[in-house]
């Protein structure tokens, strides 16, 4: 489990995350939502260990986000717009992520480094991909390790619709046995993949929900239109 503790964050005096309290069971995917400026970007940096908070605490399975090194090992991410040494080829990252972790090659996941075909472009240099290969790199290198915990930031942005198809097949293949976190635009792809829905707004939670009790207390809305409701201050 992850476990969120009266999280708070200010830049300044700017207060960006108040008082949050969540927690993510394993075998769920949630949809992390919310207008722009709630703080859904600085909760998932707070999440990955990338972002010090003032007030609270965050766990994973009792290990606290304080034991860093550990702490991290346990998380795979997959940012929004990937950024990697320019100059190095795709083969030659994975080699480096690969022996700074000095995991053996039977215990990594190459499913999405076999699916998206990396093996025939791997001597192309970073610097040169089109923005749905970096997409690829990045969803690859999400999983590589195995982690519990996998954060996903707009993983369908920029992908072709085959490439589409293979990155939701994973998030419903690997779910069963992870905490999968995803943000999101494009909320088709939400409704389809997410067990749970937790919404920010104000700097707070909103409502942290399943996706059934959501639809439920909605009269069956699509989450679309659920969201559209909450944004125009119909909630």
């Amino acid at each position: 489990m992850l476990h969120v503790d009266s999280l708070t964050k200010k830049f300044g005096r700017l207060e960006v995350l108040n008082s949050i309290q969540l927690e993510f069971q394993k075998g769920t995917v949630t949809g992390i939502l919310g207008p722009n400026g709630s703080g859904k970007t600085t909760l998932i940096k707070c999440l990955l260990g990338l972002c010090h908070f003032e007030k609270g605490n965050i766990a994973l399975n009792a290990i606290s986000i304080k034991s860093e090194k550990e702490y991290k090992s346990y998380f795979g991410y997959m940012p929004q717009i990937g950024r990697y040494p320019e100059n190095m080829s795709i083969g030659d990252l994975f080699e480096l992520l690969v022996s700074l972790r000095n995991q053996p090659e039977n215990e990594l996941d190459l499913e999405l480094w076999e699916l998206f075909k990396l093996e025939n472009i791997k001597s192309q240099r970073l610097g040169k991909l089109s923005g749905g290969t970096v997409q690829k790199v990045s969803a690859a290198l999400a999983y590589l390790f195995k982690p519990e915990v996998i954060v996903l930031d707009e993983p369908t942005a920029g992908l072709d619709p085959l490439a589409t198809e293979i990155m939701k097949e994973k998030i419903r293949k690997e779910s069963s046995g992870k905490i999968t976190l995803i943000t999101s635009h494009i909320l088709n792809d939400l409704d389809e993949l997410c067990s749970h829905i937790v919404f920010l707004n104000n700097h707070k939670i909103a409502f942290s929900k399943s996706m059934k009790e959501l639809k439920a207390s909605r009269q069956g809305l699509t989450l679309n239109q659920i969201v559209a409701q909450l944004l125009q201050g119909e909630a």
